[in-house]
């Protein structure tokens, strides 16, 4: 009997708590929006933030509830945006597809290192010894944070430096944001030329750590005739807005650190 009864107890206290969760459930719930739930099956669920939401949830909620932009998911590209339209009932626009850009052309064959780094291998704990053990203070550590952090495998190491398979990238931005050297960037998909360097060092400095650095000479400045690239820093930067891929700034950068697909 004393078993029975102690069965009987534990068995009523559970049932009377399972009643009074499932009125607290009835009672209590939030009613979903149908439209942010909609939104957010149209996304592809990378959460990167490209879209400048902590993630697709926020971005799907932002667009139903707050009428944002249909086009900002990069990773989603236009069949994204075509369906979220379709969803919220306006206008497509088009995205503007990005993909992802290596700064750096500092490879084995260019620069050598100024010390040897024996500890964990990611870029993060490298930097923090003495900004990473390359003579380049700007250059990629090559430890590949990137690599790992790419959702689609577009990111590779190769001769002691990340590239960016740009068929395959998606323009998500996670690179960009796990770089603790800041050198890599999201360029429109159509641009055709790079300057593949980040050194902000003077020119006699940023070629002896470098063969393949950027001097700041100007001469890519002085010769584009569209004015799409200016140095700054010690660095040749291109506006993507006015550059017309012409590539005379190719022809005429003298240490090539600017390339053309």
């Amino acid at each position: 009997m004393e078993i029975l009864l102690a069965f009987l107890i534990v068995f009523a206290i559970g049932l009377i708590l399972a009643v009074i969760l499932t009125l607290a459930a009835h009672f209590m719930r939030v009613e979903e929006n149908e439209l942010v739930k909609n939104v957010r099956c149209a996304l592809p669920g990378v959460n990167c933030g490209a879209c400048g939401y902590a993630g697709c949830d926020e971005y799907a909620k932002a667009v139903a509830e707050n009428g944002e932009n249909t086009n900002l998911c990069i990773p989603g590209s236009d069949c994204v945006a075509k369906e979220i339209a379709k969803i919220m009932g306006t206008e497509y626009k088009d995205v503007k597809e990005l993909v992802a850009f290596v700064n750096c052309n500092g490879n084995c064959d260019a620069t050598t290192s100024k010390a040897h780094y024996d500890g964990q291998m990611t870029c993060r704990a490298a930097n923090l010894v003495y900004g990473g053990p390359g003579k380049c203070r700007f250059g990629c550590l090559g430890c590949g944070d990137c690599v790992r952090a790419c959702p689609t495998g577009a990111i590779y190491l190769n001769n002691g430096i990340a590239h960016v398979n740009p068929d395959i990238c998606i323009g998500c931005g996670l690179c960009v944001s796990d770089c603790p050297k800041n050198i890599i960037s999201l360029v429109p998909q159509t641009a055709k030329v790079w300057v593949m360097c980040s050194s902000q060092d003077r020119g006699a400095v940023a070629l002896k750590n470098c063969k393949n650095a950027c001097i700041g000479c100007k001469k890519c400045e002085n010769a584009c005739p569209s004015g799409a690239i200016k140095v700054e820093n010690n660095l040749a930067r291109i506006d993507y807005d006015l550059c017309t891929a012409c590539g005379i700034c190719v022809d005429v950068c003298p240490t090539k650190c600017i390339h053309r697909i």
